[in-house]
């Protein structure tokens, strides 16, 4: 289990978090660019190593009945892809500081697969190109190409 330090220095690792002291030593991190009404990414992480990630959009995770996800046992990299995920969840459409140097100018959809991975489909220079994360993974001639082969890998327009 990490501890209260490792993973406040991880979430904080995320500029577009704004940390929020509460009570008890506990700790908020809030993402103000949210469209929703949610802000709480991080909610009451506790210095005994508990605390909670809003996981209310997201199908991949338990959740609690406010849609929160314990963190206490999670490890670096499932703590810096729950929040990676939580951010976009709460983004609806906004593009992310990785997302805008790949994308730009140009036109881009976001695609989504069960296991809430995301690509992106960027038309660029009349190709339509597909990135997971940084990576560019397909390129097509046409938007129907690379549609078809986004849903036949189980990914769908979100």
């Amino acid at each position: 289990m990490l501890t209260f330090d490792e993973k406040i220095a991880i979430i904080e690792g995320f500029p577009e978090l704004e940390r929020v002291n509460v009570s008890l030593g506990r700790v908020n991190f809030q993402f103000n660019d949210s469209v929703y009404d949610k802000k709480n990414v991080v909610y009451h992480l506790h210095p005994n190593g508990n605390g909670f990630v809003y996981g209310g959009r997201l199908s991949n995770y338990q959740t609690d009945g406010k849609g929160m996800v314990n963190i206490r046992d999670f490890s670096a990299d499932e703590l810096k892809q729950i929040i990676e995920e939580s951010i976009v969840s709460l983004s609806a459409g906004k593009t992310s500081t990785v997302e805008e140097a790949i994308v730009g100018e140009n036109f881009e959809e976001r695609w989504r697969n069960q296991s809430n991975e995301v690509l992106l489909l960027v038309n660029e220079d009349d190709t339509w190109n597909i990135y997971f994360g940084l990576n560019l993974e397909e390129t097509f001639d046409t938007r129907e190409e690379a549609e078809m082969f986004l849903v036949e890998e189980g990914f769908r327009r979100i």
